[in-house]
């Protein structure tokens, strides 16, 4: 499943790493994320979306505005 996780990552200048020691998630796990491999369960997802500051669609590319609706 294609996503913006490693965009989102990249653009911060952050690593799987810090990701990892920011959020305590795997980074095996950040990895098949990124790469498609798995879907992150909405827990995963919404701590995500909380850590890059962005709304869940934007992360799983239902929507290109990265901006939470509040």
């Amino acid at each position: 499943m294609d996503n913006n996780l490693k965009k989102l990552r990249i653009e911060r200048k952050k690593t799987q790493l810090q990701v990892q020691m920011d959020t305590g998630i795997e980074q095996a796990l950040l990895s098949k994320y990124e790469n498609g491999l798995r879907v992150p369960p909405t827990e995963t997802l919404l701590a995500l979306a909380d850590y890059f500051n962005v709304s869940m669609d934007y992360i799983m590319k239902r929507t290109g505005n990265p901006e939470i609706n509040k």
